[in-house]
């Protein structure tokens, strides 16, 4: 499919990480475990969770490893693509997750979310340049 015919989704932090990128949900909540931080519940649900995309999502860097190389593509973000409908409402646990730290996140979606360095059936990674054409945020935000 062309860029345009669908609409891409990201779910990210709002606030800027280390490198000045606003990292997505899932370096996030394991950012969160590998803190220490995670109560047990909590760890339980990132562990199955964690689990479940490993088997029903491909992992872009595992099928091309220059796909996240951060000399190469050091602005690479992954997207779902709006009918990976199974994949984004998987989301919502690492979002309450997020919410339960008061860490802010958004919902952001693009027709045109930059170069397309990998793709497949669930999901796009964009590297340098990668931009939000009319984002939205109309799943909103945590406000901690």
């Amino acid at each position: 499919m062309a860029m345009g015919d669908l609409r891409y989704v990201r779910f990210h932090g709002v606030a800027a990480g280390r490198r000045g990128e606003n990292p997505g949900v899932f370096g996030l909540v394991n950012g969160l475990w590998a803190a220490g931080q995670l109560s047990g519940p909590q760890v339980r649900f990132r562990r199955a969770g964690n689990d479940w995309f490993d088997e029903n999502l491909a992992n872009p860097g595992a099928v091309d490893p220059r796909v996240y190389d951060r000399e190469r593509n050091p602005e690479a973000r992954s997207w779902f693509k709006s009918s990976a409908t199974t994949m984004i409402e998987r989301v919502g646990g690492y979002l309450a997750i997020l919410d339960a730290h008061g860490i802010a996140w958004e919902r952001v979606e693009s027709d045109d979310p930059g170069p397309v360095l990998y793709e497949d059936e669930h999901q796009i990674v964009v590297g340098s340049g990668a931009r939000l054409r009319e984002p939205t945020a109309a799943y909103g935000y945590c406000t901690g």
